[in-house]
């Protein structure tokens, strides 16, 4: 902490050093670039699958209210055709909405949690809406979202920000902004004010991830987004932030995180060193929070392989053994009673583990609309099951999970069903089979899967093959083909929902 009568240089604050980054405009690496185009592809197929429910749609019709912006063309919002434009930080709202209402994109996890994809929409749309003005193509946008992953990832390795209580996104507002910055080629002054800004105006608690989990879990991040997109607009106009915004007497470490003694080291990229973050980072095959990914592929394990679990009955406990953050923050160690309710929120049952595990062990599966239905969550066989499961914290998988080790490290658990007539069975699984160490590693063509799956109901097969050639060329695009990178839904889709009504 730095005292106001304290001169700390610009260079040695932390928002600087993150300016700094985002002016290297060094090439990114050929799997860093292949990488980006996957979970461009992995948030439109996300995205597809939630254009119908009720919180994108909200979001969108918000978003299309407010007509382009002067100064570019616009941007694009998933759903409505290309021709449907909207100023950028109306796009980046709608469009971080529909990817995150699913809780199905990319994730990463260390010191903080996070979702790096929520980088995505913003610096899309600002680069739809000055692509002509500024001859902007897809390799600069490869290289912003590079960007936006990387200032992600090094503060979620080194800033816990629950342990405050303040929710993940405070680390997406810099990120976003330092991205944008990247993709326009702005000064590391420009940027660096955007970035202090983007934090001090996405700063918030975590109580949006506790108790009774609302819609505002989605909308949170894009805020974010948009908020960086606003920041960046008023840097670029001269406008400053307050400064220094992580370091200063009254800032983000002396009163919102470890206090005015704390310290924290953030590893960045040195001057020409390539931006890797997004390597480190990984999506998911089930829609559910992170930690639950590898207990699902459990579940399923255990349903396949010990099917007399599945009488009536036949359960008298199960008990998870697994890191701190599962057992607290999804576990029965969250001590939310809705954790256990069958009419809790979608929001809610995605973050509970004891329902997702009994769910996915009596189906052997787990879909992103039918393992949250209402009448799912209500059968007396599972509430009966469902309540049997109860979380514990294992020190070791503590340690495992915070190793920053990629071999050790781990997200999953150990399981013990105790049977009622005494038996049990005993089975773990450090990482979900989908993970870079898992049984079944995420590739390209899964990434291509997962969109056509998800997009099969929602968009024409046509729209579907014309998205993948467009997103596959992403490092190739002309300022004239960024639009494709958005989805239109099938004809009359959108046209018969409900919309809800606002002040706009």
């Amino acid at each position: 902490m730095f005292r106001s009568d304290e001169r700390l240089d610009r260079p040695d604050q932390l928002a600087h050093k993150i300016a700094t980054v985002a002016t290297d405009q060094i090439d990114p690496d050929g799997d860093v670039v292949d990488m980006v185009v996957n979970r461009v592809i992995d948030n439109a197929a996300v995205a597809a699958a939630s254009l119908i429910r009720r919180p994108v749609t909200s979001a969108r019709s918000q978003a299309l209210a407010h007509g382009p912006s002067t100064g570019g063309a616009g941007s694009t919002v998933f759903g409505p055709a290309a021709s449907a434009r909207t100023s950028p930080e109306w796009a980046a709202w709608a469009n971080g909405v529909a990817v995150r209402e699913l809780d199905f994109h990319d994730t990463f996890l260390a010191a903080e949690y996070s979702h790096p994809g929520d980088n995505i929409p913003a610096i899309v749309a600002v680069a739809q809406h000055l692509g002509a003005a500024r001859a902007l193509t897809g390799r600069d946008i490869v290289r912003g979202i590079t960007t936006g992953y990387e200032i992600q990832v090094d503060l979620v390795k080194a800033i816990s920000l629950h342990e405050h209580k303040i929710d993940h996104v405070a680390h997406l507002g810099p990120s976003a902004a330092a991205g944008i910055g990247t993709l326009l080629g702005l000064d590391v002054e420009t940027i660096f004010q955007a970035v202090g800004q983007a934090l001090h105006t996405t700063t918030a608690t975590r109580q949006s991830r506790k108790g009774e989990i609302s819609s505002w879990k989605a909308h949170a991040p894009a805020l974010a987004g948009k908020a960086a997109v606003e920041a960046v607009d008023r840097a670029m106009r001269g406008e400053s932030s307050p400064t220094p915004i992580y370091e200063g007497e009254d800032g983000v470490i002396a009163w919102l995180l470890g206090g005015p003694d704390a310290r924290y080291e953030v590893s960045l990229p040195a001057p020409g060193e390539p931006k890797r973050g997004i390597l480190d980072t990984y999506t998911k095959e089930h829609s559910a929070e992170y930690q639950a990914q590898a207990l699902i592929d459990l579940a399923r394990k255990l349903h396949r392989e010990h099917p007399e679990v599945l009488a009536p009955g036949a359960v008298r406990s199960i008990v998870i053994a697994t890191s701190h953050h599962t057992h607290t923050v999804i576990g029965s160690g969250a001590n939310d009673p809705q954790k256990y309710d069958p009419t809790a929120s979608r929001e809610t049952l995605d973050h509970s583990i004891p329902y997702i595990f009994a769910v996915a062990l009596q189906d052997g599966s787990w879909h992103h609309v039918d393992s949250y239905t209402p009448e799912r969550a209500a059968r007396t066989d599972t509430v009966a099951l469902w309540r049997s499961v109860t979380t514990r914290e294992d020190p070791e998988w503590t340690r495992r999970y915070h190793s920053i080790d990629p071999a050790e490290k781990a997200f999953g658990g150990r399981v013990e069903i105790t049977l009622t007539d005494g038996s049990t069975i005993v089975d773990e699984l450090a990482v979900a089979d989908a993970h870079p160490l898992g049984a079944r590693p995420f590739s390209r063509a899964d990434y291509v899967t997962k969109f056509r799956t998800l997009a099969a109901d929602i968009l024409d097969d046509d729209e579907i093959d014309r998205f993948l050639d467009v997103a596959e060329r992403l490092p190739h695009l002309r300022s004239d083909e960024l639009d494709g990178l958005s989805i239109t839904a099938r004809a009359g889709l959108l046209e018969a929902l409900p919309t809800p009504k606002g002040l706009f």
